[in-house]
């Protein structure tokens, strides 16, 4: 039990809510600053790459920023080379999932990758240019690594301000 009778889930579950209210804040100011449209991607890699322990938040961040590398990568490469017909986005999903899974390797938010070549190329499909789609498909990741960023940076922060200590090990119900 810690300060006033919570156990460390409960600590732990308020301050990834603490965590998730800073984030949000400074992603929605920042996007309203420099005027960068609607945050919701931003907003939604912040909370998907969240987590109240900074050891998981950063391999989660790692696992999200690597994966939206691999999407973007592909599904601008195949805006490049291939065609513009509505068969691009199963063949790009479908050979990002294999390169995220078999070469790269990090199941870790694995999902991630398809999902940025999904944002890339259906930008493209759109609006029935390449150039077009690669321009609102960057904006779109720029936000997601920013989302993700913000989400690091604030749970570091208040693991620095705001001190749980773990449950002890081999501490469980009581016999």
């Amino acid at each position: 039990m810690g300060r006033f009778g919570l156990k460390y889930e409960d600590l732990i579950g308020f301050r990834f809510a603490v965590n998730v209210f800073i984030a949000t804040t400074i992603v929605w100011v920042v996007m309203k600053a420099l005027d960068a449209g609607s945050p919701i991607w931003a907003i939604a890699s912040m909370v998907a790459a969240s987590e109240p322990v900074v050891e998981e938040a950063r391999r989660l961040f790692r696992s999200r920023i690597i994966n939206v590398l691999v999407g973007c990568a592909v599904g601008m490469g195949f805006l490049v080379l291939g065609n513009r017909s509505d068969w691009i986005l199963p063949f790009a999903l479908s050979t990002t999932v294999l390169i995220s899974a078999y070469i790269v390797k990090i199941k870790t938010m694995w999902r991630q990758a398809p999902i940025t070549a999904a944002i890339v190329i259906a930008s493209a499909l759109a609006q029935d240019s390449a150039q077009v789609g690669i321009e609102r498909g960057m904006h779109k990741v720029a936000q997601v690594l920013f989302g993700c960023a913000v989400a690091l940076m604030v749970t570091w922060l208040m693991s620095k301000i705001w001190l749980i200590k773990p449950k002890p090990k081999g501490a469980g119900a009581p016999a």
